[in-house]
């Protein structure tokens, strides 16, 4: 495709931007620090690698073992009619990779006369259930749910091939969403193609798979999504759901719309429908009933269309009309779609921006909002574009997502909002947002002001070179503001500036947003001092480095026995070079920190400049750890000292405020409690939703 005017503009001004934040990051971190960002932004973007699928071995019979047990958490029950080989894959692949969740495996046979009746009583911890007459699918699986002991009956086809981690995968489902009724596994062809990705119901009972021979690895079918129904070749529900929806409809028998029937029926109970792309099963569509709907079993596909179209006419009235092509946009609707672009996938495990982001987009989606993430780097990031995606949000990479302009092009109508975050980001994205999504609110979150803490930063260096670039920011950042619809702080402090600067801008507040927990071991239990912060934000950097070379020392040398715990990812050779003091430890990037947030008596929060809400400072505090920070560290943040928290902004003051907390109970109880209780009442998730509904469904 040839580049269009959108394409050179966007690229001029990300060339522009790229220049810019080079030099500052020369001035600011180094020449080491600043190739490195060089590197990672020009960095190929690789695809995602695709797990191969799984098949297990083809050797003749013999005796093997299957999952079982006397409290399973999960029934899963198969339905068969002949087909022994299948069978005997499909269970094969259960006992090769048997699921963390207690399970037990039924299998209704349901009149075989092939090899099935000889090899299933054989196979160690099967349940194996002979019908005395050939009564259908419909009756086989409603025959297994009734012998069924766990807590979810699972149904699935003898012609599928469970991938390994399957099961647990379906049933995390119903343990992130409590209104969950029915879950659904992706469904894929043997060569890897999609074959399905929940399914589309349409106004005249007729039904659509939605993803047939896509990419199963297509972010347009990576996230967990409501969908119409889902096929019963693997689906989960909870057996009391499945009892009170009736099971699986007799009128169907023997077989077809069953599936589709069960998920009208319990979303007419109240419940979800879900799709999850995380359980992912190879289905060899058509062994049992073939493809043929003009004879055999098959031939009741059509007829069984009519049935249901007579039985859901009120609620098929408001299903999408027949004949139409389902899309990424279509099949989410009447959902609100917004549309969040930011630098890269957030990484909430590396830094406090990325927190906030995530857990807005998990507040957006529990506010009934379909949230689509497009990273301006298109990188795929292990772990997290996925985590993203099990939290409901559509999240895009490379290479199903190439040219920023290409892709809005092709996507920019479906959104009711679009967030831009960060200034230099919101600079490349607004023409083209405004060109292809005309019809969206732009929303521009600052993260912080970027200009406050760059002007900080140069005053406390004296550089006069620094004071200029600042005053750039400054001047680039509030042409962002102007040119929104609606801005986003994260204090009143800095709303209150911009109203000076820019009156009768729309600017709301929507600061860190944190869960608080109540975890953590009591103050007796509790030793040492830990900080954390990504090393890529200068602030961080200049704190770590003034509270270990003028700060710790006096505290080591009046108690030695205290040790520093330095948490963050790419910590510069400075700050390396902190651990040649007796006890400083760097730990780097740390993956799971409850065990220094549960286990460390203080946090120290040392900034000497910096602008916005400090998650450091927020993260403690909710997990009732007790904070000693200077002014610039608790700004906007609705602490006071003494009350919630201990203020020093001198190297003697600050090392003195850790020794009298360190050593006194009653204080630290004091400013754990208060600290957890403004968490709750400023930065927790329910205290940002009305802030959340206001900016995001106007």
């Amino acid at each position: 495709m040839s580049m269009s005017w959108a394409d050179v503009r966007f690229m001029l001004e990300r060339a522009r931007g790229l220049v810019r934040r080079g030099l500052a990051s020369l001035r600011t971190r180094g020449l080491g620090p600043t190739w490195a960002r060089v590197r990672r932004q020009f960095a190929r973007r690789a695809p995602p690698p695709s797990a191969p699928l799984y098949f297990p071995s083809t050797a003749p019979f013999s005796p093997f073992t299957v999952p079982a047990s006397d409290a399973p958490r999960a029934s899963i029950v198969i339905p068969v009619y002949n087909q022994a080989a299948y069978t005997l894959t499909c269970l094969r692949a259960l006992a090769e990779h048997p699921p963390t969740a207690a399970c037990e495996v039924i299998v209704v046979d349901d009149g075989s006369t092939d090899e099935t009746v000889d090899w299933m009583p054989r196979i160690r911890g099967l349940r194996y259930h002979r019908r005395a007459t050939n009564g259908g699918f419909i009756a086989a699986c409603n025959d297994g749910a009734s012998l069924a002991s766990g807590d979810y009956l699972v149904f699935l086809n003898n012609d599928t091939v469970p991938q390994p981690g399957w099961l647990d995968a379906l049933l995390a489902t119903f343990d992130a969403d409590p209104d969950a009724g029915l879950a659904g596994a992706q469904l894929v062809y043997p060569d890897g193609r999609l074959q399905e990705a929940g399914g589309v119901v349409f106004d005249d009972g007729s039904a659509w798979n939605y993803g047939r021979f896509d990419s199963p690895d297509d972010p347009r079918y990576a996230s967990v999504r409501d969908v119409d129904y889902c096929s019963g070749a693997a689906i989960a529900v909870p057996s009391r759901l499945f009892a009170e929806a009736g099971g699986f409809d007799t009128r169907y028998a023997p077989a077809y719309y069953e599936d589709t029937d069960l998920a009208f029926a319990l979303r007419a109970l109240g419940h979800r429908v879900l799709y999850q792309p995380a359980s992912r099963v190879v289905h060899l569509e058509g062994v049992t009933s073939g493809t043929d709907t003009g004879s055999g079993t098959k031939a009741y596909q059509v007829r069984n269309r009519g049935v249901f179209a007579a039985k859901w006419k009120d609620t098929l009235a408001h299903q999408p009309p027949a004949g139409g092509i389902p899309t990424a946009g279509s099949v989410v609707r009447p959902r609100r779609q917004v549309l969040i672009i930011d630098a890269e996938t957030p990484r909430p495990q590396h830094d406090s921006a990325s927190l906030r982001l995530v857990n807005l987009m998990r507040l957006l989606v529990d506010d009934g909002a379909h949230v689509v993430f497009l990273p301006a780097d298109l990188r795929h990031v292990d772990g997290d574009t996925a985590r993203l995606r099990q939290h409901g949000v559509e999240a895009w990479h490379a290479p199903f997502a190439t040219r920023p302009s290409a892709w809005l092009r092709e996507h920019g109508h479906r959104f009711d909002v679009v967030m831009l975050s960060r200034h230099y980001v919101a600079a490349e994205f607004l023409p083209l947002v405004r060109r292809f999504a005309p019809q969206a609110r732009v929303v521009f979150d600052t993260v912080d002001l970027h200009f406050l803490r760059e002007m900080r930063g140069a005053e406390l260096a004296g550089d006069a070179t620094l004071r200029h670039a600042a005053q750039r920011t400054r001047e680039r950042e509030l042409s962002v503001i102007r040119a929104a619809d609606t801005t986003l702080v994260v204090s009143p402090a800095e709303r209150d500036m911009l109203s000076t600067a820019l009156p009768g801008t729309d600017v709301e507040v929507l600061a860190n947003l944190h869960e608080v927990a109540h975890t953590g071991l009591p103050f007796e239990q509790r030793r040492d001092l830990v900080f954390v912060g990504g090393f890529r934000h200068p602030p961080n950097v200049d704190a770590v480095l003034w509270f270990g070379h003028e700060i710790f020392p006096l505290i080591h040398a009046r108690q030695p026995d205290i040790r520093f715990h330095c948490i963050g990812a790419s910590p510069p050779a400075e700050v390396l070079a902190l651990q040649s003091q007796p006890g400083v430890v760097i730990h780097g990037h740390v993956v799971d920190l409850a065990p220094y947030m549960d286990g460390a008596r203080i946090a120290v929060a040392p900034l000497r400049f910096g602008a916005g809400v400090k998650g450091k400072v927020n993260l403690s505090m909710a997990h009732g750890q007790p904070v000693v920070a200077t002014t610039c560290a608790v700004e906007g943040m609705h602490l006071t000292g003494g009350h919630d928290v201990l203020v020093a902004d001198d190297a003697v003051g600050f090392a003195d405020a850790v020794l009298t907390l360190y050593r006194d109970e009653a204080l630290w109880e004091r400013l754990a409690a208060h600290g957890r209780a403004n968490i709750e009442r400023y930065f927790s998730m329910e205290a940002a939703h009305g802030t959340v509904q206001r900016v995001f469904r106007r």
